[in-house]
């Protein structure tokens, strides 16, 4: 395999959007939780939701089920209500333990993720390599799990903590934070074969340096003209990348690093994954950073063979939260939506924000829900948008037992 190039053309200026904090509003919607989590069930829902073609909710927890090592869950929508089904209990051992990010689906309506622990190799930090997994429908109202690859540690990479990506020919994309030839994370493929198993190959191995490092929880964004994802740490100032990866001529992939984040006040560590709108935009959220280091929200525009930076938001830790962690989605009104994992007027719980710019390219924000405990804290993840327009999403804590929640909101 022909090794990455990285940092092949770069932005070379961060516009800071006009008017940031013009116009911060709260405006409360309306949420409503349908299902809040306990022990037996599942705890610390750091997960995104897919919805499949009935309307039924899937998701995991880290912790909780059977075994305290993490969940799949099902949310059915049925006339009493919506109905909460643990699909499978982790058990850390060669299953896989503690599922981060969320879950995948395929035609067929099988179910795959990835863990941070368990596996059949030991050497890793943590207890065991991590596992990709897979849960099949066993033709009786059951699930049944296998595991489709297992890491090694090495020069494999480790620890996979976030949801995976199919391409048009059923092969599967993730990250890994840890291992690789740089012990910097890798960028890893699953390709299926007639015969049943899985062929595995990193086709990036992160350097820690230009090309970025760490991987990210985020879902890689997979599009025609390549496969976009964010570093979480890494790049020319140390503190994260967003990338392209493309087919190279002779084989493999090649890596583009298309911005690395400067530090305050631009943004720092981008967790959450990227979107992109009609005209080749790209949309996303840092941690840190922004002018009170609270976080941002930043969109990148391609023009000619740079791409610029705008900051659309700069978190403040007031009303408007700070921290995002998660992805942004569009809503049926044009607008991007998304999570802070703290901040609000409620206690300081996180919310859920809206931003949507005008034709002068003026952005304006504003809250429409910031929650309470009761209803959750915390929601490191970003929503789903249902055909209608409505969302749903996770709180990571809060609820009736304090183990998280999954709510659904009307803007």
């Amino acid at each position: 395999m022909r090794k990455s190039q990285s940092s092949v053309r770069r932005a070379v200026a961060i516009v800071l959007g006009v008017c940031l904090l013009c116009g911060v509003s709260v405006a409360q919607g309306d949420l409503r939780v349908l299902h809040h989590f306990g022990d037996d069930d599942g705890e610390y829902p750091d997960t995104d939701l897919v919805m499949d073609a009935a309307g039924n909710l899937y998701g995991m927890t880290v912790q909780g089920g059977d075994f305290n090592s993490g969940t799949v869950f099902e949310l059915a929508s049925t006339s009493a209500g919506w109905v909460e089904s643990v699909l499978y209990s982790f058990t850390s051992g060669a299953d896989g333990g503690q599922p981060y990010g969320g879950v995948t689906l395929d035609g067929a309506g099988n179910i795959y993720g990835t863990t941070v622990v368990g596996g059949s190799y030991a050497g890793c930090p943590e207890d065991g390599c991590g596992v990709v997994w897979r849960l099949q429908p066993d033709g009786s109202g059951g699930w049944v799990q296998d595991v489709i690859h297992y890491f090694e540690g090495g020069d494999g990479g480790y620890g996979a903590g976030g949801p995976l990506s199919f391409d048009a020919q059923g092969n599967l994309y993730g990250m890994t934070p840890g291992g690789g030839a740089f012990s910097a994370g890798t960028i890893f493929q699953l390709s299926p074969t007639p015969s049943g198993p899985w062929n595995h190959s990193v086709i990036h191995h992160f350097t820690g340096g230009a090309d970025g490092g760490s991987g990210s929880k985020a879902r890689l964004l997979v599009e025609q003209d390549g496969i976009y994802g964010v570093a979480t740490t890494g790049g020319e100032f140390g503190v994260g990348t967003v990338f392209r990866l493309t087919a190279a001529p002779a084989g493999g992939f090649d890596l583009q690093t298309l911005y690395a984040f400067k530090g305050v006040p631009d943004g720092v560590f981008p967790y959450g994954g990227l979107i992109r709108d009609a005209q080749g935009n790209l949309y996303g959220t840092t941690y840190y950073g922004g002018t009170d280091d609270d976080g941002t929200v930043y969109r990148l525009s391609p023009m000619g063979t740079t791409w610029v930076e705008t900051v659309l938001h700069d978190f403040t830790d007031g009303a408007d939260g700070a921290y995002p962690i998660s992805a942004l989605v569009f809503g049926n009104d044009g607008a991007l939506y998304g999570t802070t994992s703290t901040g609000g007027v409620n206690g300081g719980n996180g919310t859920i924000f809206r931003i949507k710019g005008n034709a002068a390219d003026q952005w304006r924000t504003s809250i429409v829900h910031a929650f309470s405990g009761e209803d959750g804290e915390q929601p490191y993840s970003g929503l789903l948008k249902d055909a209608s327009g409505e969302f749903f999403g996770t709180a990571v804590y809060g609820g009736e037992d304090g183990d998280g929640t999954v709510f659904h909101f009307l803007p």
